[in-house]
């Protein structure tokens, strides 16, 4: 498994991107979590550099469930309402840390392969 993952941070831009090299996807109100997977161990590291594996348990099972068992996906934990839209509210508040989703949205590295070097449409196929 590569070291040292970075997180990857959004361009603030004045006008939306059109054209077939642009992708657009949903902004989740979260945070943004890299799960990394390697055999039994699992680690949910936040954009500060906390290891949250304990306070998301549902991600962090949900990894171990996968049938590849190394691993770097990097994504945003969400907590929806009852509307299905993400509740950042009751996210902060701890009080639903054990409904917490992940919203996957690149895989970094996959059994032991660094894959970031790739174009985003080809890792986004290994999700």
């Amino acid at each position: 498994m590569p070291a040292a993952f970075e997180f990857l941070l959004p361009t603030a831009a004045k006008d939306v991107p059109s054209g077939p090299d642009w992708i657009h996807e949903v902004k989740y109100d979260g945070y943004r979590l890299r799960v990394e997977r390697d055999g039994a161990r699992v680690r949910l590291i936040t954009r500060g550099g906390h290891d949250w594996t304990r306070r998301f348990p549902w991600i962090a099972e949900a990894a171990l469930k996968n049938r590849i068992t190394r691993f770097v996906v990097d994504g945003e934990a969400v907590v929806l309402g009852v509307d299905g839209v993400s509740d950042f509210d009751a996210l902060h508040s701890r009080k639903y840390d054990d409904e917490v989703q992940l919203y996957a949205f690149d895989c970094l590295a996959l059994d032991g392969d660094d894959l970031r070097r790739l174009p985003l449409t080809m890792t986004r196929r290994k999700l």
